[in-house]
């Protein structure tokens, strides 16, 4: 049997304020049964409505009351039937209490565990809590909830309210569903309850936790602040992906009436030599092998296990640092969480101490982990406090692993400013902009946010798992359509979008829209920036505008040489090849050649032009490629060429456009500053 089985009864509103909502939730229902199916096998659940025409319970014919409760079935290891009548749940016409329920409820469990037993049993609520409860006969309600509850921790139940209102909570007696809320929280404060509420049908999916995780630490000892300084910790984790079940490879060839038959198959592999290939060649035999260049070096087990860093159990303080440092791109991998040893006062005093202080100093703390003996890696991360507002929650850490220098990924894009005024957006486009992000705001005020992590399952799963359980009866069955809750996970909220058309159209109207081409490779990259300095309009600007047009239709070959006819569109050629890192320098290196030799051989001038163009492509693409150093030295060069070589009027020519060095803020890796860029030419003129 499983180690952690559970036993679980759901307490099922059916009265006729929820009818609107049952859709719902006899989806969410059996797929929590669906998921036991392939997780929890052995685990039992057991289904009661309330608000029902019909009465049957134990609880009535022993002693009386506890009218239109129906135990509709009792707790029993999960099967299909059970998701079939989770399918098709009875409509009720009587208002539900769901203290009758879950007093029901109790006694089941009661009766089939006894006082002794304590294996895991939970007990899940869904109600609107509209209807109004039934007075108690001896004391008030409040004093009735406090004893349920009690008894409910005396006998190691929990519990889990999911309270679904939305609109329908518009028309009801508010003064009712204040005193059910109240009687609710009872159950919250006074033994292991959980008390949730939904408004809308995606949230009750996420709501209802449909898979039971048991909670297991990945880490038991000392965080060590120094070594005279300890603190025992648990650590367990806090988020992690849900993965896709396991799937296994299954053989049909059993005999159909072998009712014991596992399916199973099981797969052998054999090597053998590449030049006998009728020699099997054993374990011994055999080595891994890496490769290093053309060669394929050979490491054994016994020299792997020797390089192999294994470094002891432990978690070390390294040290602390202020938490604007710690940059949220920087997390990494699963979260976790510390928590003090729970059976350690002075352990949960300490970290409740660390927790408050770095708080107040608005720190965090960067420590080095190996989670246990063996480990091969180790990792260095953070631990941000996370102070409790309740007091029967104990202050924490949540750590987050942060990347080494291999890890972090540097790319380096231009910046939008560099844009020239006329791509950037006027003040009534701005203002278009801000209406459109304002209508697709998923937190409005006064609403429930939607999409809350917490209460929002994976689309993709939640629709495997349906349609599992769909081929698990009609084997031929077709995938079907989808779902429309789950569908509102994935798309905009039609509702919305009809709400807001009109801002919908502004934004429409103040942007050109139109199709979006499949532009080349070397165009796109052509377009990505215009230089910093350059007028719109007129000199630099004309010159890329004319370069753009004139590369927009060609197709891109692999230019291997920068020619004289159109050295502009090979050099760019070059410089969007991927299939070697050596084009980049080559295009920069020819480039520089060209230009040298279109100045050098100019008549009067009319090569100035032509020379200029390069001078732009060669700065663009040193600009993207940050490569500003190349292009500045280069000009620098120029410049006192044309000085010794009486060429003067090209640096006039130059200067005229407005062509200038590439400045930090074009390049972060320039050590110009823009005011050496503005003045550089300007300083390279002869004085007159």
């Amino acid at each position: 049997m499983a180690r952690n089985k559970e036993t679980l009864l759901l307490l099922l509103d059916v009265g006729p304020s929820m009818h609107s909502v049952l859709p719902e939730v006899e989806r969410v229902c059996s797929l929590l049964v669906g998921k036991k199916l392939i997780y929890s096998k052995y685990d039992e659940v057991g289904v009661i409505l309330f608000g029902t025409e019909d009465t049957k319970n134990e609880l009535t014919e022993e002693v009386g009351g506890y009218q239109h409760v129906v135990v509709l079935r009792d707790t029993k290891v999960v099967d299909g039937d059970l998701v079939e009548a989770l399918q098709q749940l009875p409509r009720g016409t009587r208002d539900g209490d769901f203290l009758d329920a879950i007093i029901v409820g109790m006694d089941i469990l009661i009766k089939k565990f006894g006082e002794t037993d304590k294996k895991k049993k939970r007990i899940c609520l869904i109600t609107n809590a509209l209807c109004p409860i039934k007075d108690s006969f001896e004391g008030t309600k409040e004093g009735q909830v406090i004893t349920i509850a009690e008894q409910m921790a005396e006998h190691g139940m929990g519990m889990e309210s999911i309270v679904v209102r939305g609109r329908l909570a518009g028309d009801a007696n508010k003064r009712i569903m204040e005193e059910n809320d109240v009687l609710l929280n009872i159950f919250s404060q006074k033994t292991c309850a959980k008390l949730v509420y939904v408004e809308s049908p995606t949230s009750l999916f996420g709501a209802l936790r449909t898979r039971n995780i048991s909670p297991v630490t990945i880490f038991r000892g000392d965080l060590e602040l120094s070594s005279k300084m300890k603190i025992k910790v648990w650590v367990y984790k806090k988020t992690s992906e849900e993965k896709f079940p396991t799937l296994k490879k299954y053989s049909d060839k059993a005999p159909p009436t072998d009712k014991f038959a596992t399916h199973e198959v099981k797969v052998d592999y054999e090597y053998r030599s590449v030049e006998d290939t009728s020699k099997v060649v054993p374990p011994e035999g055999r080595i891994k092998g890496y490769r290093y260049g053309p060669q394929v070096v050979p490491i054994a087990p016994s020299e792997w296990d020797a390089v192999k860093f294994k470094p002891e159990k432990s978690v070390k303080l390294l040290g602390f640092t202020d938490a604007k440092n710690i940059l949220r791109h920087f997390y990494m991998k699963d979260v976790n969480v510390f928590i003090a040893d729970p059976g350690n006062t002075r352990a949960i005093l300490a970290v409740s101490a660390l927790a408050r202080a770095m708080k107040e100093k608005n720190k965090v703390a960067i420590v080095r982990c190996v989670w246990r003996n063996g480990q091969g890696s180790v990792v260095v991360g953070v631990l941000t406090p996370n102070v409790s507002d309740k007091d029967n929650t104990p202050d924490s850490f949540y750590f987050n692993v942060l990347p080494f220098a291999e890890d972090v990924r540097e790319f380096q894009f231009p910046s939008f400013n560099n844009f020239p005024s006329s791509w950037q957006p006027n003040e009534q486009q701005q203002e278009a902009a801000d209406n459109l992000v304002k209508m697709l705001d998923l937190a409005p005020s006064g609403k429930e946010e939607a999409l809350q992590p917490n209460f929002t399952p994976n689309p993709v799963l939640e629709r495997f798992y349906r349609y599992l359980e769909l081929k698990s009866k009609h084997p031929d069955a077709a995938v079907p359509p989808l779902d429309e809750t789950l569908k509102k996970m994935t798309e905009p909220d039609p509702e919305v979008l009809s709400q807001n058309k009109s801002v919908i159209d502004a934004f429409r109207r103040n942007f050109e829209l139109k199709e979006n081409p499949k532009l080349k490779k070397s165009t796109r990259r052509f377009l990505q920036e215009k230089p910093s300095g350059s007028k719109e309009g007129e000199g630099c600007g004309d010159i890329a505008a004319q370069s753009v047009d004139s590369i927009k239709d060609t197709s891109v070959v692999k230019v291997e040489n920068i020619g004289n006819l159109t050295p502009v569109q090979d050099f760019e050629n070059m410089m969007s090849r991927r299939d070697g890192p050596e084009w980049i320098g080559k295009a920069i290196k020819d480039m520089k050649k060209r230009i040298f030799d279109l100045v050098e051989d100019s008549f009067e001038g009319d090569n100035y032009p032509k020379a200029l163009e390069c001078l732009v492509a060669l700065r663009k693409g040193c600009i993207l490629e940050q490569e500003p150093k190349h292009f500045n030295d280069f000009l620098h060069h120029l410049c006192k060429f044309c000085q010794k070589n009486n060429l003067n009027c090209f640096c006039e020519f130059l200067a005229s456009k407005e062509l200038t060095l590439i400045s930090k803020t074009e390049a972060i890796d320039s050590e110009v500053t823009d005011d050496e860029a503005r003045s550089f030419l300007v300083k390279s003129e002869p004085k007159t």
